[in-house]
């Protein structure tokens, strides 16, 4: 697959803008690297973003790739119609999770050891708990983090690993598919 990159800052605002549009037409990947560094880009980006990449002849292969800081200029319309991924570890996240398993129903020694499927049952209870903290952790990246904000708080977490627990006790195979 064809890529080809463009480090924003200092007048490469008209180089990206050529990189999209020849992308935009011929189906192959644009990264724009240190979005943050092109405050008098961003705007135009987002016109592009809005205009160029919603028409009809966008080709279907062409992906747009921006890396960046944290920034408050950072188009506000270009965040919530993308994909965002962090490569930031979430602090305290372990000892988030250590947390969990020291709560109640977790730490209950009945609750936890007295399920038919014990293998099934520990994978999709770290799982579900390893989801939690991931939740509660995004949160703090506010808008950024999430389009639409939910409160994935502890009571759904105790009501999720209770339900996990019966649908394992009650059914003969584990549907993974």
């Amino acid at each position: 697959r064809r890529v080809e990159s463009v480090s924003l800052g200092q007048g490469q605002g008209p180089v990206a803008e050529g990189w999209i549009s020849k992308g935009v037409s011929e189906g192959f990947w644009v990264v724009l690297m240190n979005c943050h560094l092109a405050k008098s880009f961003l705007p135009r980006l987002e016109v592009i973003c809005e205009v160029w990449l919603t028409g009809p002849n966008t080709n279907s292969e062409f992906r747009l790739w921006l890396t960046s800081y944290p920034s408050d200029i950072f188009p506000v319309s270009v965040l919530e119609n993308g994909v965002k991924i962090t490569n930031e570890p979430p602090s305290a996240f372990r000892s988030a999770l250590l947390r969990l398993y020291e709560s109640d129903p977790i730490s209950n020694p009945k609750f936890f050891q007295e399920c038919s499927k014990p293998d099934s049952w520990r994978k999709m209870l770290f799982g579900l708990c390893f989801f939690h903290c991931l939740i509660r952790q995004r949160r703090t990246y506010g808008p950024i983090g999430w389009n639409i904000p939910y409160e994935f708080n502890e009571n759904d977490l105790r009501i999720s690993q209770r339900q996990l627990k019966m649908f394992l006790d009650e059914y003969s195979d584990v549907p993974f598919d």
